[in-house]
This record gives structure tokens, C-alpha cells and sequence, in this order.
């Protein structure tokens, strides 16, 4: 690994960054020396974005860039798509929505696929999203796509967690996921503008009431991202929560540890190819008395 890449990453320079990012994506050679020069400590705070589709989460973060702009920060934004069947790309290109930041040089903005990974995240968002932190940024926003457990993946990787819902979701409050009223570090109701927001957000406090924590009470945020409305407080009560984590190694290390068990989850099953699976198995089937679990563990654990 040429030492001008982790030179260029660590001055932020944007190509080197993007050259860096695809050498990890890729795991083109080199790949696992760069992550391992990689500083042990940024000061890039990462706020995972999630919620049920529909729920203005692009156009959030879309906001959330321009207020931060505003006050001189650089931002930087993962946009995790669901993965094309056929090829693997990004499907859903959330780029797109976020045009005019195309060109500011305080914003990096990068589609990631989630390239088949059951939860939702793309097995090298940890990789890419300390890429990132490594180039100099102060804000590092991970927006998941909104399906299966993803929601539940992104309070392993993020500092603090953003769960976005809307007023409509009313009737389903009391039935919400248990997984994503578990990792919610900050609740925003958008559109906030309609029909029955205030009432929806009353019971969504009472049920964010009931999980408080003798660290931290949830804040439920309203917001109008459309035209920005309630940004400067959702931006407020992150910097609080960011200041209640600083100094705590338990939540710390919760997080080392799972984004190492992520890692240690990907590498192990890097040579287990689905096709070849499946190739194997059906020839075993066409012998008869097939079991499933003697099958396992001869070919994988024995």
C-alpha cells in the first residue's frame, strides 16, 4: 500500500478518498494494510438515519446537510440502497435526491449496496464508514434503506441512532418493532405538518418516557423537511447526546465490539459461495437420505 494513499485519505483529500473507498469495497490488494494504518480515533460524529420507507429520511438528511453547512461543518453521507439482483450495484441511487450538495467540496456523499446482506447493511459499511472518519470529517451520516433488520444493524455502528416515523404511523404505535424502539437514541416525527401529528407525537414521548434510561431521556424531534423545519433542534439534541457519550468506554465498547463481531462475521464466511451451495447440495439430494445438519457439519465444521 502506497503511503500517498493514507497521506491523501488523512489530509482529506476527496479523490484519494474515493480511490480508498473502492479499494476497500473491492478488496483490491492492499485493502487490509490501508484499514490497519487507519488512526485509532476521529472526531467525525456518526448518526445513523432509519425508519420505515416513505418516511422522508433523504430529504432529512438532505436538510440536516444544508443547517450543517451553515455552520461551517463537513459532512459526509453513506447512503446504503438495496442491491440490484443482478449485478450487485446500488438500486435506489439516494445521490440523486441530494444533487445540490453535488458539488460543494464539504460534502462527500457515497452509495453503498447492500450486496445481498440479510440485515439490510452492506457487509463493508464499517470499513467504508472508517474510510471516512479517517478524512477529516465532523459529521458522518449512514441512512439505511429502511427494510428487514437493518434498522436494528445501524445501533451497532453508529454513535447515535435517529429512528424517522410520521404521523400516519399512529395506529401502529403500540405495535411498533420492538427492535427499532430499542435503539432509537433520538425519535423524529416528520411532516410533522399533518393531521394528527401533535397527538402522535404525545404518545410517541410517553412510550419514549417508559424507556428512559438514568443517562438519557429520548427527545422526540417534529420536523417539516421539506422546508427544514425542527433541523436546528434534531442537529441540537444530537450534539447533547454526543457530549452525554463522551467518556463512556461501556457504550464504546459495545460498539467495538460489535463492529468487530460484523468483521470477524464477514471474514469467516468470505469463501462460502451460495451457487457452489447449492450446486453441492443438489448433487448430494440426488443421492437420497439428504440431512441438512450432517451436511453442515462435514463440509464446513469438521
Amino acid at each position: 500500500m502506497s503511503p500517498a494513499y493514507i497521506n491523501g485519505l488523512l489530509s482529506g483529500h476527496i479523490k484519494t478518498l474515493a480511490r480508498c473507498i473502492s479499494l476497500v469495497e473491492n478488496e483490491a490488494e492492499g485493502y487490509e494494510a490501508l484499514l490497519e494504518q487507519l488512526p485509532a480515533a476521529t472526531t467525525t460524529r456518526i448518526v445513523g438515519i432509519t425508519g420505515p420507507p416513505g418516511a422522508g429520511k433523504s430529504t432529512l438528511v438532505n436538510a440536516l446537510i444544508s443547517e450543517l453547512l451553515d455552520q461551517q461543518k463537513k459532512v459526509a453521507i453513506i447512503a446504503v440502497d438495496p442491491s440490484s439482483p443482478f449485478n450487485f450495484g446500488a438500486l435506489l441511487g439516494d445521490r440523486i435526491r441530494m444533487s445540490q450538495h453535488f458539488n460543494n467540496p464539504d460534502v462527500y456523499i457515497r452509495s453503498l449496496a447492500t450486496r445481498g446482506a440479510l440485515g439490510g447493511l452492506s457487509p463493508k459499511v464499517i470499513e467504508v464508514s472508517d474510510v471516512i472518519c479517517a478524512a477529516g470529517f465532523d459529521y458522518l451520516f449512514i441512512e439505511t434503506v429502511g427494510v428487514g433488520q437493518s434498522e436494528v444493524e445501524i445501533a451497532g455502528i453508529a454513535d447515535s441512532t435517529v429512528v424517522v416515523v410520521v404521523p400516519e404511523a399512529g395506529d401502529e404505535i403500540q405495535t411498533m418493532k420492538a427492535g427499532l424502539m430499542e435503539i432509537a437514541d433520538v425519535f423524529v416525527v416528520n411532516k410533522a405538518d399533518r393531521d394528527n401529528a401533535d397527538e402522535f407525537v404525545k404518545n410517541l414521548r410517553l412510550l419514549a418516557h417508559s424507556r428512559q434510561t438514568s443517562s438519557w431521556e429520548i427527545p422526540v424531534v417534529k420536523t417539516v423537511a421539506t422546508h427544514s423545519k425542527g433541523v436546528h433542534e434534531l442537529i441540537a439534541a444530537l450534539e447533547k447526546h454526543q457530549q452525554q457519550l463522551q467518556g463512556s468506554h461501556v457504550r464504546k465498547s459495545m460498539l467495538m465490539a460489535e463492529k468487530a463481531y460484523q468483521l470477524i462475521q464477514h471474514r469467516r464466511m468470505r469463501d462460502v459461495n451460495k451457487k457452489a451451495l447449492q450446486q453441492d447440495i443438489a448433487g448430494v439430494l440426488e443421492q437420497g437420505g439428504f440431512n441438512l445438519y450432517k451436511f453442515v457439519r462435514e463440509n464446513y465444521f469438521s
